[in-house]
């Protein structure tokens, strides 16, 4: 997520034409948040949508003449358990109000969520079974959210609410899901995922952007110099952008293995750019890696000698390249 980011804002800078380098380095530390933020909405969405299916039980015990499932409803959803412990989390409720999240704009959304949800069939079996234990009702919410995740509904009030949300509507579902997976009976708090893996993560994506800027034209007549070889019409931008950010993690981030920049930078192209990308920046990135290694432009903590005769690919997948 953090290379994405890094990225994105890369992007939106040089496509703007600003100068103002701690602008962008504060909006890629802002597009970072937001993408947390929208974790913490999502765990809060199955509270707020059980929380209007109660409003509607409740309703329906007021007519003037209820019927026997008036007087006598299905509350499975209403009480489910994994519901109540998100709903009660400290954690989670704190986060929410510190950063001013809230649904109280989207009740439609709420209900709408609600009444496509109901025709699903894991709600129906879900609420139709004799017996639910807290596997189930964690079971349940786990579908919930890989529910969500097909959802162009939700996808489209999401993106209403933030545009920087566009992008990480599937992250934060992820993460919802992982948290939940995570809950046990015995617990009485929910254990949220944090926002980086280490300390060294925010710093890692403010150098990687940083760098990428400050070095951006130099780096752009490398990715030229290796493109020519290609039969293409024309590189996509956002293509020479990836080669261009993955070749100052090659070079100037010593502890990163070979293997994991490469993997990372070519799964990113085939997600946000052309079709074909994942082919042209490997193909590209392999040709870079393999003459800046022998040059001694690569050089990585624990890098050993290549021996003779070896194709990057087996260099990389031997784990020569730590």
């Amino acid at each position: 997520m953090l290379r994405v980011k890094v990225a994105k804002c890369l992007y939106a800078h040089l496509k703007s034409g600003s100068d103002n380098l701690r602008a962008s380095e504060k909006n890629l530390v802002e597009s970072i948040d937001k993408a947390y933020d929208l974790y913490f909405q999502m765990m809060s969405l199955v509270v707020e949508v059980a929380r209007y299916a109660e409003g509607r039980i409740e309703l329906a015990k007021q007519k003037k003449l209820p019927t026997y499932e008036d007087l006598n409803p299905n509350r499975r959803f209403v009480d489910n358990a994994v519901i109540h412990l998100i709903a009660n989390s400290d954690s989670i409720n704190d986060y929410i109000a510190e950063r001013k999240l809230s649904w109280a704009m989207q009740q439609d959304a709420i209900r709408d969520v609600f009444n496509r949800l109901v025709e699903t069939e894991f709600y129906k079996e879900y609420m139709s079974a004799p017996v639910v234990t807290f596997t189930d009702d964690r079971k349940f919410i786990e579908e919930f959210f890989q529910w969500l995740e097909e959802d162009e509904a939700m996808l489209d009030i999401v993106n209403d609410m933030s545009l920087l949300w566009t992008d990480d509507y599937g992250f934060a579902l992820f993460m919802a899901m992982r948290t939940v997976q995570n809950l046990k009976r015995s617990h009485t708090e929910v254990k949220v995922l944090p926002k980086f893996k280490s300390d060294e993560d925010l710093e890692f994506a403010k150098r990687l952007f940083v760098k990428s800027l400050v070095d951006y034209e130099d780096n752009q007549e490398i990715v030229d110099k290796y493109s020519k070889n290609w039969d293409v019409e024309r590189v996509v931008f956002m293509d020479s952008l990836i080669i261009n950010i993955a070749i100052v993690e090659l070079t100037q981030f010593d502890s990163i293995p070979v293997k994991v920049t490469l993997d990372e930078w070519i799964d990113i192209s085939k997600y946000y750019s052309s079709p074909t990308s994942s082919n042209f920046v490997n193909g590209v990135l392999d040709k870079i890696v393999a003459d800046f290694m022998a040059e001694g432009k690569i050089k990585k903590s624990g890098l050993v000698e290549v021996p003779m005769g070896l194709t990057l690919k087996e260099v990389i997948s031997s784990q020569l390249l730590v």
